[in-house]
């Protein structure tokens, strides 16, 4: 079967799935009351379902089982432990978003997560011996998740974000694929087409002004996915090109992300603030207040994120490792300059940004 026509069948059933879902999360949401209500540390000025997280995941899982059973024919190990870590963080984000939760629980149900995907990916030596290997892949991971929960405060900014960077791991996976690394090339590719789909079926309904929001549920899912995506990608990279190097790929592809997270707790930390704490101090939030408007700023967000990608598939197809040691350090210096500079720009601090006693 044609190879264009199967990616776009199943990108195409992924969005329809998802899109088709959201209208009736939209109004289970408000039935019973799951709703985000304003504060003084969010946007939005009126209650909003809160359930979106549920909608992406539901076409997610949906479409990656009838992908599986009718070309498969039956689940392998890596799939099942995929969607069995992606299912444990959708559970503790709800139960989050619903009653709230303390750090230390919602670590462990990340940490638990990362324990059902490593495991069933084999990937504990990833990096040579077990205590070397595990710290690392977890911070990677509970960091991303937590990222990409910090990153979710203005309409559609990660819904469209991630759904690029999903697509970026389609044409690294693509472009990866040999005989010898067929299986890893074809797991990848499935689920990103899979989430791409997912999330750009969600994002009409998540664009400003949004009719439901992803949540803690959603954005720990996308958190999820690209911190799992991006050890595969390392791997497969190490695997195609015979050289450790290639794992600084996934951490070029994910650099703003990355960029966001280590400017609020950089900056928090200077000025004596909690890092932990919601607020309007992202990245996000200070193009917002430079912008003044949440769809150019998701346009902004979506268009560096393009460029990201396009450079570090660039960078792969070159088959250069000095090429992707330069890259990430010119984009590491254009983030500290672009970082400055919106330290610059003015932002609200809510009362629970003050400052520690």
């Amino acid at each position: 079967m044609n190879i264009i026509y199967i990616c776009l069948s199943v990108i195409t059933l992924s969005f329809l799935s998802v899109f088709s879902i959201t209208p009736y999360i939209i109004k289970l949401a408000n039935k019973i009351n799951f709703l985000d209500n304003p504060n003084a540390r969010k946007i939005h000025k009126k209650a909003t379902p809160l359930l979106g997280g549920l909608a992406v995941f539901t076409g997610f899982l949906i479409i990656t089982i009838y992908i599986v059973i009718m070309n498969l024919h039956s689940f392998n190990y890596p799939i099942i432990g995929y969607l069995l870590g992606a299912f444990i963080i959708i559970i503790v984000g709800i139960i989050d978003d619903k009653f709230g939760m303390s750090p230390a629980i919602k670590l462990i149900g990340q940490a638990l997560s990362c324990c059902v995907f490593l495991y069933s990916n084999n990937l504990f030596e990833l990096f040579g011996p077990f205590y070397i290997t595990v710290p690392i892949l977890f911070l990677w991971m509970v960091g991303l998740m937590n990222a990409l929960n910090f990153l979710d405060n203005m309409d559609g900014i990660i819904t469209g974000m991630s759904g690029i960077l999903a697509l970026g791991f389609y044409a690294f996976s693509f472009i990866s694929k040999t005989h010898s690394v067929a299986v890893q090339a074809n797991f990848m590719m499935l689920l990103s087409l899979i989430f791409a789909g997912a999330v750009f079926g969600f994002l009409p309904y998540n664009f400003n002004p949004a009719k439901i929001f992803l949540g803690d549920a959603g954005s720990m899912f996308i958190g999820y996915f690209l911190s799992t995506m991006g050890i595969l990608a390392g791997r497969l990279a190490v695997t195609r090109m015979n050289n450790s190097i290639f794992y600084l790929l996934p951490v070029l592809l994910l650099s703003y992300a990355i960029f966001d997270i280590s400017l609020v707790s950089f900056i928090r930390k200077r000025d004596g603030r909690k890092i932990s704490q919601g607020g309007k101090d992202h990245s996000t939030h200070r193009i917002h207040n430079a912008m003044q408007s949440p769809k150019i700023t998701a346009i902004f967000i979506y268009l560096i994120n393009t460029i990201i990608v396009l450079i570090t598939i660039l960078v792969f197809k070159m088959e250069s490792g000095k090429l992707l040691i330069i890259s990430t350090i010119f984009f590491a210096v254009i983030f500290l300059f672009f970082g400055r500079k919106l330290d610059q720009v003015p932002v609200v601090i809510p009362e629970n940004q003050l400052k520690d006693k």
